[in-house]
């Protein structure tokens, strides 16, 4: 049994943050209905694209189950009220506020269902001055400290480019914990909560040398360690502990580098630290990537080659270890990174949901509609057939 068996989740959530919170509680096993509009979650039409399906949006959402509905209709409304009311978890990110004029904010949603829990993702929180900023992850890293910080560890006078939308997966996986830990609340007292959940705020929390040091400045730069040039790539070496230094010196060949009164002892090590990756890469930038990564780690010595998202995806290690599942969407199939923990019952599970693909079965197996109803809200305009 996985853990989250029979748990019915309604995901009005769109783009990332959301999406990745909802496709893990999938993965271990919830019902997941994905409530779209008519026009189908902005991530549809992002690249990349393989036989006209976003492989981005399947990784964002394999497993779950797709309705669409016209929230503007009130039998859509209607529609979208009666599954929260027959739901466990409601996840939203619209802009604070939106959810509550729209009659599914908390209070109302709790009325008719007191146990429920209720997820809301924003940049900045539901209340407050910056609560109505426009928040992406792009705009959060840079108003955290996060870009400053990582431009000054770069030595560079411009703020990095932004690529990897760290604050959305991360604020996605703080949604998953705190949400999961209210259901096991839930489940002693019966009660149900709101959850506000920023992207802000977990940005923060993941700097945690940078606030400690905000509030009492070092006088020694912190270590920064950077890649050593190879012949034919680069590597990393991380030797963090003495035990680690004194194993690496000596694949190095320079074990008179264990009493160097340079590097030998720890604090002078850090105070003479550029210095040492200069005698590093005297030693790697005469041999290959492959022969660094196999002497070091015969040696002990915390090493890794550098490596793209392909090459871990066609490595023996994402197969022994299972990291992705092959999944369908539409036509075509695709991989799909399984979650990134071990237990019974973890796994994506089913493939990437068409457009309103499992309406007329969620309302008819969720509300207990009868053909007939279901055919009359889908020429009303209210729920909307499935794009396959």
């Amino acid at each position: 049994m996985a853990a989250l068996e029979g748990i019915r989740v309604l995901d009005f959530s769109a783009m990332v943050a959301g999406p990745y919170c909802t496709r893990l509680m999938s993965d271990l096993g919830a019902e997941v209905v994905k409530l779209e509009p008519p026009e189908g979650d902005y991530m549809r039409t992002r690249a990349p694209m393989r036989g006209g399906e976003s492989l981005y949006f399947g990784v964002l959402n394999a497993g779950k189950k797709s309705v669409a509905l016209d929230l503007k209709n009130p039998d859509g409304r209607a529609l979208a009220l009666e599954l929260a009311a027959a739901s466990d978890v409601v996840v939203e990110n619209f802009r604070p506020g939106v959810m509550a004029r729209l009659g599914f904010g908390y209070e109302a949603l709790a009325q008719r269902n007191p146990g429920l829990v209720y997820t809301s993702i924003s940049g900045y929180g539901q209340e407050g001055a910056h609560a109505q900023l426009p928040a992406y992850a792009p705009i959060v890293q840079a108003a955290c400290g996060f870009d400053v910080a990582f431009m000054n560890y770069q030595g560079s006078d411009r703020p990095p480019k932004s690529g990897v939308f760290v604050a959305d997966y991360l604020t996605g996986v703080h949604a998953f914990g705190a949400t999961c830990a209210a259901l096991v609340r839930r489940a002693r007292t019966g009660r149900g909560e709101a959850i506000d959940c920023t992207l802000m705020d977990s940005m923060i929390g993941m700097l945690a040398y940078e606030v400690a040091e905000a509030q009492e400045p070092v006088s020694q730069p912190r270590l920064l360690y950077q890649a050593s040039r190879c012949r034919d790539g680069f590597v990393m070496l991380a030797p963090i502990s003495q035990g680690n230094y004194e194993d690496m010196v000596h694949v190095l060949g320079r074990d008179d580098l264990k009493t160097d009164p340079r590097f030998a002892p720890a604090g002078a090590r850090a105070k003479n630290w550029d210095s040492l990756l200069v005698e590093i890469e005297k030693w790697t930038s005469a041999r290959t990537v492959d022969e660094c990564e196999r002497a070091m780690r015969a040696g002990g010595v915390p090493c890794s080659r550098y490596q793209s998202v392909a090459d871990v995806m066609a490595s023996p290690y994402a197969a022994e270890r299972g990291l992705f599942e092959t999944v369908k969407a539409g036509s075509a199939t695709m991989q799909a990174p399984n979650p990134p923990f071990r237990m019974q019952g973890a796994r994506t599970a089913g493939g990437v949901p068409a457009l309103g693909e499992h309406g007329a079965e969620v309302l008819a197996r969720r509300l207990g509609k009868g053909a007939a109803e279901i055919e009359r809200l889908q020429a009303s305009g209210a729920l909307c057939p499935p794009k396959l």
